[in-house]
């Protein structure tokens, strides 16, 4: 294979517009003759188009140029059920940077957007293999081809002769490029979901007529769940099941199927996929199990599945899953086998885990709380949260968005999704994989540091996902976020009829991080003039047991009207003397009314020691929460309000960096690094002085009399440090000596040389750093396999991992993403003004954590980076000391293509 030539891994499962599945691949010698059957059948002017005339046949010459890829031409097809719709290809002289770049879509599938996902892969693939633009020509009436180019968002130039347009198009994936294809995947994905969640007729492929299994309560649950459209059960051994005629295979039903529900054994379902296929099914759900949850052989079997689903057009949820549901009454789905049915409501829930999502609707229904769609995913092998992000985010019956996720497809994907999506609708999740159990043995300080878990709480905290640690604390915040408004702060006002439970109360208030304010002696004494006999009126407001309905309502009233506070949490004990129901509905009619006149506060409620009042809570038009502990409340409220100031502030910008040099960078990696290892010393510091970053200067030397040379030449005193791939903490080991003469280096060279033995391969010597201004911090970088690039920023020197006061953020970091990570220190005040030292530099600070962020996405081949220490003062900030690794697996830096796989 010729260095650049696209190979048989490189085949791409593509949603189409319509929400229908193809299949994008390099089209190979033996395509040959299907090439010439897929150009028989094209229409006359349709060749026209292409062809610019005349051309009824392709010559072979023609045809064996197009089926044979090298580094100067590539040739893709697009495939629906075997038959080519589509064909493609780019050709460039050797060594140029521009390409000619030409399509043809079958006439039947023009409008599908396949000439668009076409010319997205080959300009993904010319990107990869130095083609800088496409150039093509086409008649001044094909409409369609222009309108493909002018769509794609690359920047374009045409000129106009005799008919014909001639383009060329910059194909780097610029913001209006990458923006451009992304607003074509969401519009595609949407179609494609809505096939599953809105079907016209369901077909249960393995129905039962025996109660209790699987088979039979879907098909029970379709029906008695009111579904509007025709339930087909499918068994050949059966006549009727659920009083439905029965039918001996998908085949034989007589009106299309739009989704078809699979619960036959595993041996069986890919041929079940294939019949369904043939049939034009156009969404699959897979309820079987025995796939990749059992092991590698599963694993091979379920990709099977999915890419023979794609290849006849058929999105796939699943496999071992237990169904999906849609509680619109235009269409009231119900294809789960799952006893508990939800009310309809704004809750979105998908789930990872079958089992788990059995009991989450079981808990959304105890509760009470409603759902506008719920999809069972299982093993993800297609449809996954990032497709139901996109779904629920142009969806109205959906305000609030739940996820039960144990582990990320594409987890950037997921990032910029979530970032959009939530500036509208919360996002909140359980990630499940929390423990440090198997994280393994770190060879750097960031890469200690820096755990996949860090990764997605990184992730949630820079995208506005709200995380969280169990299901039930997930239905509590979500109640919050879907019943009340946001919170415009952190002030908290507490009304209670028993001291004990406001104390409890205000003390998680400021536990979690909110603010439990003293109201004015004007709003005390409003409170108090409503309950004279109140026990405290400061905050927590105390009422007393006696407090009435009337009195709690009036006093709420005030809360809400004050100013004073953000947010209200609303107790009550009930005495015998006291009507709960009553409480709870004075406490409802009060925030209705403060909300009708815009006062607009989130409350949250705690009704300790009974099941009566919830109801009347939520009979609200804005419906209040109810927990049986206030700490629960505070817990939930807590997340609500970490959600609303995420939602409140600016999204950031990347910042533009001048002085950044990838080639230059690249180049400066050293022969040896290709195979993987360490760069130290110089050489590492020289990579970051490509990309702008304030390096000390560092002289490497390799026997005593370079160190001596190279202490006098620095003039003053220097620190010598040890280099050696194996030596990583070389501080701890002797292999940092400070405050050296050019006599003392070349003494400290001889007695490291002894030391460390074959290990040292040379040593730095650099001027020593004014440390008694500064702070040392840690800025490093790790190259996440599914992430990507991870910047590390903490209290740095010898001490980082023991007081582990760190941060982190996924590049690339936006300017308020670097400032909270600066912020988001324990130790945060050492870099402000601190016992008469001045303030460190903030933006020199930030400016490093672009620059690094940046380097590792433009290089991934750089495994880890660790900068440290870099020691910040009131001037900027300087790398002291650095380390890189180079390894293998380069991480995509930018989606630029769609692709299922």
């Amino acid at each position: 294979m010729l260095p650049g030539a696209m190979t048989g891994t490189d085949v791409s499962d593509v949603v189409l517009s319509d929400g229908s599945t193809a299949v994008i691949r390099p089209l190979e010698p033996s395509d040959a003759e299907d090439v010439h059957r897929f150009h028989a059948r094209l229409s006359p002017d349709t060749v026209r188009l292409r062809y610019f005339g005349a051309h009824p046949r392709l010559s072979e010459g023609e045809v064996e140029r197009l089926v044979h890829n090298d580094a100067e031409h590539l040739g893709i097809v697009a495939e629906r059920d075997s038959t080519m719709i589509g064909v493609a290809q780019y050709d460039r002289p050797p060594g140029s940077e521009e390409a000619e770049v030409a399509f043809v879509v079958d006439d039947t599938h023009q409008g599908l957007g396949i000439g668009t996902l076409m010319l997205e892969h080959l300009a993904s693939h010319g990107r990869r293999n130095g083609v800088k633009r496409f150039v093509a020509d086409t008649l001044f009436d094909n409409r369609r081809m222009l309108g493909v180019f002018y769509d794609a968002g690359f920047i374009a130039r045409s000129t106009i002769e005799d008919g014909l347009v001639h383009l060329v198009m910059d194909i780097a994936p610029t913001s209006e490029a990458l923006a451009a294809l992304y607003e074509r995947d969401r519009r595609a994905v949407v179609r494609s979901i809505g096939r599953l969640l809105r079907p016209g007729s369901v077909a249960v492929l393995g129905a039962s007529r025996r109660p209790g299994t699987i088979g039979h309560e879907l098909v029970r649950n379709l029906v008695n769940g009111g579904f509007q459209g025709p339930v087909y059960p499918v068994n050949p051994n059966a006549d009727h099941v659920a009083s439905l005629p029965c039918w001996p295979g998908i085949g034989a039903i007589p009106g299309p199927v739009d989704l078809a529900v699979v619960a036959v054994p595993a041996a069986d379902v890919l041929g079940v996929v294939e019949e369904c296929g043939r049939k034009g099914v156009r969404g699959l759900v897979v309820v079987s199990s025995g796939f990749a949850e059992i092991g590698a052989r599963g694993a091979d079997t379920e990709q099977q599945i999915a890419r023979t689903a794609h290849a006849h057009g058929m999105r796939l949820v699943g496999p071992n899953c237990f169904g999906l549901l849609n509680t619109d009454p235009a269409v009231a789905l119900n294809a789960t086998f799952a006893r508990d049915t939800p009310t309809r409501g704004r809750l979105g829930f998908a789930s990872q885990s079958g089992g788990l999502g059995i009991a989450i609707l079981a808990e959304a229904r105890r509760r009470t709380i409603g759902l506008s769609s719920f999809v069972s995913m299982g093993n993800k092998a297609d449809v996954s949260g990032n497709d139901l992000l996109v779904w629920w985010d142009q969806d109205d019956a959906t305000g609030v968005v739940l996820l039960y996720l144990e582990s990320f497809g594409n987890p950037r994907k997921f990032g910029r999704l979530a970032r959009h999506v939530g500036r509208s609708k919360p996002i909140v999740t359980v990630k499940s994989g929390r423990s440090m159990a198997g994280r393994k043995a770190a060879s750097s300080h960031t890469a200690a540091l820096a755990g996949s878990d860090e990764a997605v709480a990184a992730l949630c905290r820079q995208a506005g996902v709200v995380r969280v640690d169990t299901i039930e604390e997930l239905f509590d915040v979500a109640e919050v976020l879907d019943g009340q408004p946001l919170a415009a702060g952190r002030r908290v006002g507490v009304l209670t009829n028993a001291g004990g439970p406001g104390v409890l109360a205000a003390d998680a208030c400021v536990a979690n991080g909110l603010e439990v304010p003293e109201l004015s002696a004007e709003v005390q004494s409003r409170l108090r003039s409503i309950a004279p006999v109140a026990g405290a009126t400061a905050n927590p407001v105390d009422m007393g047991a006696g407090a009435s309905p009337p009195a709690y309502r009036a006093s709420m009233e005030v809360l809400l009207d004050c100013g004073e506070v953000d947010a209200v949490v609303v107790i009550c004990t009930p005495p015998l003397v006291t009507d709960v129901d009553a409480v709870a509905a004075a406490i409802a009619a009060a925030v209705d009314e403060a909300y009708e006149e815009g006062r607009r506060r989130p409350v949250v409620a705690s009704l300790l020691g009974t099941e009566h009042g919830r109801a009347a809570l939520h009979a609200s038009r804005r419906p209040v929460p109810s927990f049986t502990y206030p700490e629960t409340a505070v817990r939930a409220l807590t997340h609500a309000v970490g959600y609303a100031e995420w939602r409140h502030r600016p999204e950031g910008v990347v910042p533009p960096l001048d002085r950044v040099d990838p080639n230059e960078a690249r180049r400066r990696l050293p022969d040896s690094a290709e195979t993987g290892g360490w760069v130290t010393g110089a050489a590492a510091m020289a990579v970051l002085d490509a990309y702008g970053i304030p390096t000390l200067r560092t002289v490497e030397v390799h026997d005593g009399t370079g160190a001596a040379r190279a202490a006098a030449d620095l003039g003053g005193r220097v620190a010598v440090k040890v280099l050696g791939d194996r030596i990583v903490h070389k501080s701890d080991q002797g292999g940092v000596r400070l405050g050296l003469t050019p006599e003392q280096a070349a003494t400290v060279f001889g007695e490291m040389e002894a030391s460390f033995g074959a290990d040292m391969s040379g040593a730095v010597v650099q001027p020593m750093a004014a440390t008694e201004e500064g702070v040392e911090v840690l800025v490093g970088a790790v190259q996440d396999p599914l992430f990507g690039p991870h910047v590390v920023f903490g209290l740095g020197g010898t001490t980082v991992e023991i007081l582990n006061d760190h941060t982190s953020g996924l590049a690339p970091l936006t300017d308020l993403d670097a400032e909270a990570m600066v912020d988001g220190l324990r130790g945060a005040r050492l870099l402000g003004e601190f016992r008469g030292r001045a303030a460190v530099d903030r933006a020199a600070l930030t400016d490093v954590l672009h620059r690094v962020g940046r380097l590792v996405e433009d290089l991934p081949e750089i495994a880890e980076l660790d900068c440290n220490p870099v020691l910040t003062t009131p001037q900027g900030a300087v790398v002291v000391d650095a380390r890189l690794r180079v390894g293998p697996g380069a991480v995509r830096a930018i989606d630029d293509s769609r692709d299922l796989r």
